[in-house]
């Protein structure tokens, strides 16, 4: 099985390329820090790794929408090795994961200026009042089941 799941912050704004075709598809390529638990060589260090994340179609859109330096985000994929000769005549190996799904790790307002959204994919954050809790319109009190 190959199954990959991460939690990690962009390290760079997601870079975008359309396919050649009659049908379009977006390729969005970042990376993800991605923080190492910490071991009993290194308790006080902080380490990361640095994986190399492609997402294609939907998902590249997505990415390219709403993704960007410093946000905060869980995916799960799988993970592709390939190789290729470069200009120099040089193999070079490649090792990227392969997203399946994205969805944000924060809410909005608690990453601050650099970070990213809150929710998944599939629903939209309700409208609060900053302090990460729904304002109640006037009026309803009544309705409430509790006081």
């Amino acid at each position: 099985m190959n199954k990959v799941i991460l939690m990690g912050r962009l390290t760079r704004d997601p870079e975008v390329r359309y396919s050649q075709g009659e049908n379009a598809m977006a390729i969005a390529r970042f990376s993800l820090a991605v923080d190492r638990r910490r071991t009993g060589n290194n308790p006080d260090g902080q380490t990361a790794d640095f994986i190399n994340i492609v997402a294609f179609g939907r998902l590249g859109e997505f990415a390219e929408k709403y993704l960007h330096k410093g946000t905060k985000v869980t995916l799960s994929g799988r993970i592709q090795t390939g190789s290729y000769t470069n200009k120099d005549g040089v193999k070079v190996y490649t090792t990227d994961v392969i997203a399946d799904d994205i969805e944000f790790a924060e809410s909005k307002n608690s990453a601050g200026a650099d970070g990213g959204f809150s929710g998944n994919t599939s629903r939209p954050e309700p409208v609060g009042a900053g302090d990460g809790f729904m304002n109640i319109p006037d009026g309803i009190d009544e309705e409430l089941p509790f006081n």
